[in-house]
């Protein structure tokens, strides 16, 4: 069962109070049909409307304004405010009528008495308490049955379920309070992204329950096929069917909405949207082919989704188009989107997949380093904006860090004075060296959209007619890295075969001197990728350091950093720069993973974020909240574990790590941090400031490279700087006022020592405490 949502929980709560209501009613053995539920109905369609903005309130026995006595009116919050009562007010949400539980509330839709209804106030909800019909108009502006609901087939059911509230709420509660909730904003423009992604991820869920209760669908079974075959993985297991059905669900849906963001786009539009001409709009030719896949009639009628795709047509047509692309325009407003529609449509799902939105100020700041860093280490004078540096974004998400080198280039060629040819400079950029991979339909179709309005915004828009696209992929970014000998499996779609081909020209041939991004935190798995699993092989091995102990090696994101290790080495030279968990700074698993960068890289860099549930309890050595820096106010916990911004650099004359810079960044502040270290980059004296702050102790001494290369390889912190700073443990001990034993107890990580201990043996080694404590430092009790 997907996981509950707070609203999802409140809306279930609310449907079982219903329920429960009926229930007692019934029992009571003194209800007279209708007028005896509309108690538990009124109190039902409040609760819903208290989970809405802006709410509606439901009025009992409407007054007859030229119609008759609809029982129900549908109030906007504006319309009961305080005063004199406005008499005569059509209420904005439309009317509700309803008939006892043995009445077929179909037929009462399409009536003379609701035709009335809908003449006066054109939206009506008709419900049979069991069943639920909204009649609403059409394109052409008459009645029309719009969305349904059904609890139960028949009365008799309906009294059977209803001796188990609970039961019946759990089963069916979220999905009529959802359908409650569209049905009571059904009047309300949509302005906010973030509303629209709960709207459409409403109807996507609904299309979900609907597959899922298709099984294994035959007429999903080519497309599957096809997927596993393209990307090289298989859905296994239940998991992996429920993962693969919810993808294209997804697909589906993400292909409908950026149809309609570039049909909308090309104002003024007076005819309304028409979902199944989608892919007329769509430029990929591999979303052509996966969405005329999945559109098609003998696939979405057994399905039972043409429906919910027209409701989805007529939910975008109540977009106000004005108010929404002023707040979508704003360049982080297409993630903003899909983390909340994710987050909604099944956050099971978005927790298992480790899919956490990159704040905007993170992008900025590793790509605004990564820019630096081909200028002063590889010598790149035009940093990003050099037409020999190809840049790829291996797990690309919705296009965010491929977004922000496109900008970043325009800035660099405004910068050189390019002018009126900058426009056609970043567009051979983004057509033909900036390059994303992504294994995920959902957000590969939102990446081509991402990055289609910011070359709209630079002024470098994309052709209409599909000649030119970007260089986003579908495919395995771990797999096809080298040729196979053997010829591959022929894939059903040539779409998808022609996809794998570019996609692996670009892996095998492309000198690809910079990878960036995001890499994901989990795995999942109901997804099997046999070519992963040899990977590390690498990492596993050591020359001089313990070997690695423990499984921190299988998380996903370790496969990544090798991925792009061994991809820089071939190049030659190059920048990698991942945002990541943090726990290969010093865990056990990654002593071989350190020792190696420490081989393969010239310069390492490494912006510790913490914000670890686990090691430091969101704590900063200073007793300050320290939460991660992927925290929102809509998700204040974000990720659990620690995370750190890496950046490694091998130059074309290569020779092994000598410096590492190490800094932390601690406390609720960080992102602000980053905002000033971005514009300090840019100027040439604070940029030189912030490079010493990389590789300084508190005494301003040059941290030396064998030091920061014995805590990476595994070594106690507090002994390496111990030695370094020429103390006995003896000595130590004595100046710091704890015995020997205890001391030893703390190097070898016996004990964890006191947050007053280590700022009295920080001040003595004169050194920052930061330097001693690691990433995985908790403070322990006093001894």
């Amino acid at each position: 069962m997907a996981m509950m949502t707070k609203t999802t929980t409140r809306l279930t709560a609310a449907v079982e109070t219903y329920l429960a209501d009926l229930q007692r009613v019934r029992a009571s053995g003194g209800a007279t049909g209708e007028r005896s539920s509309y108690g538990p109905l009124t109190n039902l369609l409040n609760a819903i409307s208290a989970t809405l903005k802006p709410k509606v309130f439901c009025v009992g026995e409407l007054a007859d304004q030229g119609a008759g006595h609809p029982d129900f009116g549908l109030y906007a919050a504006k319309q009961v405010q305080k005063g004199q009562p406005k008499q005569g007010q059509v209420p904005e949400g439309g009317v509700v009528e309803v008939k006892a539980a043995d009445d077929d509330a179909w037929l009462t839709a399409a009536s003379d008495q609701v035709s009335r209804y809908w003449d006066r106030y054109r939206l009506v909800l008709v419900t049979n308490t069991r069943d639920f019909v909204l009649v609403g108009e059409d394109a052409a502006g008459r009645p029309a049955k719009l969305e349904t609901f059904r609890l139960a087939a028949s009365a008799a059911e309906f009294a059977q379920r209803l001796e188990n509230p609970r039961a019946f709420a759990s089963e069916t509660g979220a999905g009529l309070g959802e359908y409650l909730c569209r049905a009571l904003a059904h009047r309300a423009r949509l302005a906010e992204p973030r509303d629209l992604a709960w709207l459409l991820a409403s109807h996507a869920r609904d299309a979900l329950a609907r597959v899922e209760a298709a099984g294994d669908a035959p007429s999903l079974e080519a497309v599957r096929t096809a997927l596993e075959e393209a990307l090289g993985v298989r859905f296994e297991g239940e998991r992996g069917a429920r993962f693969f059905r919810s993808t294209l669900v997804q697909t589906l849906f993400y292909g409908v909405f950026s149809a309609w963001v570039l049909w909308a786009r090309q104002a003024p539009r007076s005819d309304r949207f028409d979902w199944s001409k989608a892919v007329w709009h769509l430029r990929a030719p591999v979303m052509q082919a996966l969405f005329q896949q999945l559109s098609q009639p003998g696939r979405l009628q057994p399905l039972g989704l043409v429906e919910v795709l027209d409701w989805t047509s007529a939910a975008l047509d109540r977009v106000d188009c004005d108010a929404f692309f002023a707040r979508f325009n704003e360049g982080e407003a297409v993630t903003y989107f899909y983390e909340p529609f994710l987050e909604a449509f099944d956050p099971e799902l978005r927790k298992q997949l480790g899919v956490w939105y990159t704040p905007a100020e993170v992008v900025r700041y590793m790509v605004a380093r990564v820019d630096k860093a081909l200028r002063d280490d590889l010598g790149i004078a035009d940093g990003l904006a050099a037409e020999n540096v190809y840049v790829l974004d291996p797990c690309c998400g919705t296009g965010a860090y491929l977004a922000e080198v496109l900008r970043r280039i325009a800035a660099n060629l405004e910068n050189q004075g390019l002018g009126a040819l900058t426009g056609a400079r970043v567009k051979q950029a983004a057509t033909e060296r900036v390059f994303g991979f992504e294994i995920m339909p959902a957000p590969f179709v939102v990446a081509h959209l991402q990055v289609g309005l910011t070359m709209q915004a630079l002024d470098a828009a994309l052709a209409d007619d599909g000649q030119e696209r970007a260089q986003v992929f579908l495919t395995n970014a771990l797999t096809g890295w080298e040729p196979m000998g053997a010829a591959k499996q022929a894939v059903a779609f040539p779409e998808l075969e022609e996809e794998r081909a570019r996609a692996e020209r670009v892996k095998q041939e492309t000198p690809i001197l910079v990878i960036l991004g995001n890499p994901p935190y989990n795995g999942f798995a109901g997804m099997a990728v046999d070519e992963e699993r040899t990977l590390l092989e690498d990492y596993r091995r050591t020359k001089r350091v313990r070997r690695p102990e423990g499984q921190g090696l299988n998380d996903p994101y370790v496969r990544f950093f090798r991925m792009a290790e061994r991809r820089i080495a071939k190049t030659g030279q190059g920048v990698v720069c991942f945002i990541s968990n943090y726990s290969w700074l010093d865990g056990l698993s990654f002593t071989g993973m350190r020792e190696h960068y420490l081989e393969e890289f010239d310069a390492i860099r490494i912006d510790c974020l913490n914000g670890d549930k686990y090691k430091t309890g969101k704590v900063a050595p200073d007793g300050s909240p320290d939460p991660s820096i992927f925290s929102t106010k809509g998700d204040p916990v974000g990720i659990q574990v620690g995370t750190a911004i890496a950046t490694l650099i091998r130059k074309a004359d290569h020779a092994p790590a000598e410096k590492i810079g190490f800094r932390h960044l601690w406390g609720p502040t960080k992102r602000e941090e980053y905002r000033r270290m971005v514009a300090a980059l840019e100027d040439a004296a604070d940029s030189a400031a912030i490079e010493r702050a990389w590789a300084e102790d508190a005494a301003g001494e040059t941290i030396l490279g064998e030091v920061v290369k014995a805590i990476l390889a595994g070594e106690s912190p507090l002994r390496v700087w111990r030695k370094h700073r020429k103390f006995t443990l003896d000595t130590l001990a004595e100046r710091v006022g704890v015995s020997k034993g205890y001391l030893s107890q703390i190097e070898n990580g016996q004990k964890p020592g006191t947050l007053g201990l280590f700022r009295r043996l920080a001040g003595v080694l004169d050194v920052a405490m930061d330097a001693l404590v690691g990433p995985s430092f908790s403070p322990g009790p006093n001894p």
